[in-house]
Formats: C-alpha cells, sequence, structure tokens
C-alpha cells in the first residue's frame, strides 16, 4: 500500500503528482478528519459565561486596588 496527495476540488481528488495505477482501477481514499482552527484570544472572551451572578457591575469595587 502507498499514499497519494491529492486536493479535492469541484467534487473530486486530483492527485498533485503522476500516479503509476492503471486506468480505472479502483482505490480507496482515507481522509483525515478535518481540524478546527484554535479560538482566537477575542473568541473566548466574547464567549458567555454563566457565571451565577445576576449584577456584575455591582460588585466593580471589590475588585479595585
Amino acid at each position: 500500500m502507498f499514499e497519494i496527495e491529492a486536493v479535492y476540488e469541484g467534487g473530486v481528488f486530483r492527485p498533485v503528482g503522476p500516479v503509476e495505477l492503471p486506468e480505472h482501477t479502483r482505490v480507496r481514499v482515507a481522509v483525515p478528519a478535518p481540524t478546527r482552527p484554535a479560538p482566537s484570544v477575542r473568541d473566548i472572551l466574547a464567549r458567555r459565561y454563566a457565571s451565577g451572578d445576576t449584577d456584575t457591575a455591582a460588585r466593580h469595587d471589590e475588585h479595585q486596588p
């Protein structure tokens, strides 16, 4: 068994380089699961979290030096 590098475009896997297989040879393609990019700090800070505290502005001064 060997690997062939290919690009998926237009609904078809196209080999990046030459492939030495007879025409109409059936093959099985194993594709790795797509990975999600890591979230940015901005994305993380934009998420809402349920802290249970309904009025965090009222406690603002508790955290000031």
